[in-house]
């Protein structure tokens, strides 16, 4: 009777465990997902920045070429 009390509690332990390890990780998980949203936007921002900035070359360049 005793042994398998201990058993009880022993695997109520795992499992305790184991739901903070799983808490833990989804807070990892919800860190990271964080960090490459912010990435992304980084990103999309970057590029729409080098975009708006070709597009002003070429325009700068059509216009210098009309003139010559």
């Amino acid at each position: 009777m005793l042994k398998g009390l201990e058993a009880i509690i022993y695997v109520q332990r795992q499992v305790k465990g184991m739901i903070k390890i799983a808490g833990e990780t989804n807070m990892m998980i919800m860190e990271m997902k964080e960090t490459i949203l912010k990435v992304s936007i980084n990103n999309w921002t970057m590029n729409t920045t080098n975009i708006l900035g070709i597009s002003e070359d070429l325009q700068y360049l059509i216009h210098s070429n009309m003139e010559d």
